[in-house]
């Protein structure tokens, strides 16, 4: 396997994991990210209930993971777009 090959296979891998989608009714289509991420909010939620941090501190957090996370899922997908025209 050429070593463009895996690296096509890896961004494709890598889009897949950022892009699984969920209809709910009423919402329409929602992104759901990866459970790892899911568990991180989790964990952030459960510290802000126990009152460990401050709520505004865990939605700043969150805030700030959610638009990095976006920001990578975009960066991944011209990536592999780019392989895929090489």
């Amino acid at each position: 396997m050429s070593t463009l090959t895996r690296h096509l296979n890896g961004a494709r891998e890598t889009v897949e994991v950022y892009s699984r989608r969920v209809r709910v009714p009423m919402l329409g289509e929602v992104a759901v990210p990866p459970a790892d991420k899911i568990a991180y909010y989790a964990g952030l939620g459960v510290l802000a209930a126990f009152q460990v941090i401050e709520w505004p501190i865990a939605l700043v957090i969150t805030a700030g993971h959610l638009l990095a996370d976006q920001h990578f899922s975009g960066l991944v997908k011209g990536v592999g777009e780019a392989l895929q025209t090489a």
